[in-house]
């Protein structure tokens, strides 16, 4: 392949152009994320339940004609194991839920399906995409954990198994393990996109997650879900012309080298003329991690109704949760809603001349060990707000292992927050 890149690290829409030009097969580029996964599987375990490569090569010849027209070409997706398939269980990462077969697609997948993509697998998730680990090891380090709940999913896109991937976020999960593991995540303002047939967490905080590459990627698989015009024809990236930072201390802990990566994409800004000013919140944006966590456990106690009268099969810490949800006051989960949206409001007045906020994606690089996913403070005040959020990988400690910077866009605004990203992901790399 042209650039000495492998077929299987393209990016999504690289790969269809490729196709289109007569470049590669789509049967070559299949046979490339296989070759990867056989390779690496053993050492990553990004996959929960997933097609031989005899199986999909047959699906997909017997089903050719009507690939070949697609937008997808018959290209691989994979698939939190939070999301519904039909033709494969959806286990939610649970022993509650062994062997449990939807009867139907979530919609995101019908809809993915209907564009010609084809579900290679259902990925790794933690319990009920909470904190319980899966047996996924971090891609760019396998002694450090690949973060959490999307675990399998970021892995597989940053090990180039496959090009694109769903995950879900109620607190990190799609932001965290994609800074972790170094690869595109992306969470749309809330209510953005159909919820339908995804396990449900916490209502108020839950959304879909895309996981791919590059960021044209995330453009291209937005449209089809949205069901809006599709073009491969290389999107154009925005620079933006203000910047607001929220550096991680205003948020919680964070590390001498999370607070470097972002100060020299600070620099990098300055240097091509963006202005980068200040959040000046006070206390507001740390205040928001308290508010989100009062959310999450008022609503996964109920949501997780069914599964709470089986105890003896939730792990610790979210059998803790719902006991905190069990014992909250309504008055204190309805205050917690209220400064969210207030929050929300105020942020874009305080500084109504930025074009997003730049703000670590984590705390730090993925700690060490297999047996935690990671804190997750730096996504939940965004979350609670409801704001689109990505992950743009390209900084990296003094040992390359990846640290995530994240933009935060404003409410509905995904599609200016996508064109920034372009921008800063190009400039970061």
């Amino acid at each position: 392949m042209k650039n000495n890149i492998d077929l299987n690290e393209m990016g999504l829409c690289q790969m269809l152009r490729a196709i289109e030009e007569g470049v590669c097969t789509t049967e070559a580029l299949i046979d490339a994320c296989f070759d990867r996964i056989e390779a690496r599987e053993s050492d990553v375990g990004a996959w929960q339940i997933k097609r031989t490569r005899d199986e999909y090569l047959a699906y997909y010849q017997a089903n050719k004609a009507f690939f070949d027209a697609s937008l997808l070409k018959g290209l691989p997706l994979g698939v939190k194991d939070i999301i519904d398939t039909q033709e494969m269980p959806t286990e939610m990462g649970s022993p509650i839920h062994v062997g449990r077969q939807p009867v139907e697609d979530a919609t995101c997948v019908a809809l993915i399906r209907a564009a010609g993509g084809i579900v290679l697998g259902k990925t790794v998730t933690t319990e009920f995409a909470y904190f319980k680990p899966g047996k996924t090891k971090n891609p760019a380090d396998l002694e450090r954990t690949p973060g959490g709940s999307s675990s399998g999913s970021a892995a597989a896109i940053a090990d180039n198994m496959v090009p694109m991937a769903l995950g879900s976020q109620t607190a990190a999960s799609v932001i965290r393990p994609a800074a972790y593991c170094g690869a595109i995540g992306y969470v749309g303002s809330r209510g953005e996109f159909s919820l339908r047939g995804g396990q449900p967490l916490a209502q108020s905080l839950d959304s879909l997650g895309l996981f791919a590459r590059h960021v044209e990627d995330i453009q291209f698989l937005r449209a089809i879900l949205l069901r809006q015009p599709v073009s491969i024809a290389e999107n154009k990236s925005v620079a933006p012309k203000c910047v607001m930072v929220c550096h991680g201390d205003s948020v919680g802990e964070t590390s001498s080298a999370m607070k470097d990566a972002t100060e020299k994409a600070l620099q990098l800004l300055k240097s091509q003329g963006v202005k980068v000013i200040e959040l000046d919140a006070g206390n507001r944006i740390k205040d928001m991690v308290n508010h989100h966590v009062n959310i999450m456990a008022w609503e996964v106690c109920r949501n997780l109704a069914i599964e709470s009268f089986q105890k003896n099969q939730l792990s610790d810490p979210l059998a803790a949760l719902m006991e905190q949800g069990l014992n909250m006051d309504r008055s204190t989960y309805i205050e917690s809603l209220q400064a969210a949206q207030a929050c929300q409001e105020w942020l874009w007045r305080h500084a109504p001349e930025a074009d997003v906020i730049l703000a670590p994606a984590a705390s730090d690089i993925a700690p060490l060990g297999h047996g935690a996913t990671g804190a997750p403070h730096m996504s939940r005040p965004w979350q609670a707000m409801g704001l689109p959020v990505i992950n743009v990988p390209g900084m990296t400690d003094e040992n390359a292992v990846p640290l995530g910077l994240q933009l935060v866009g404003k409410y509905r605004e995904d599609d200016a927050l996508l064109g920034h990203a372009g921008w800063l992901k190009e400039l970061l790399n």
